[in-house]
């Protein structure tokens, strides 16, 4: 889980704002989405297959350098 210590002084948007693009960049606030309501088999096999495409478009783009 996240942990964002709040600084003195600063304010407390700002530090939610720190604690949402934390959470987004650990990938909690899509499995959240996801777990939310039921995944057809369907639905699963075209979210993995877009997580793998992206996964090979990143791989080729940083290897092609």
């Amino acid at each position: 889980m996240p942990e964002v210590s709040v600084r003195k002084g600063e304010p407390i948007d700002r530090a939610l704002k720190r604690l949402k693009s934390k959470m987004e960049s650990e990938g909690i606030m899509e499995e959240v989405r996801r777990l939310r309501a039921f995944e057809t088999p369907t639905i699963r096999t075209k979210r993995k297959a877009r997580a793998n495409a992206k996964r090979a478009k990143a791989k080729f783009r940083f290897n092609a350098q």
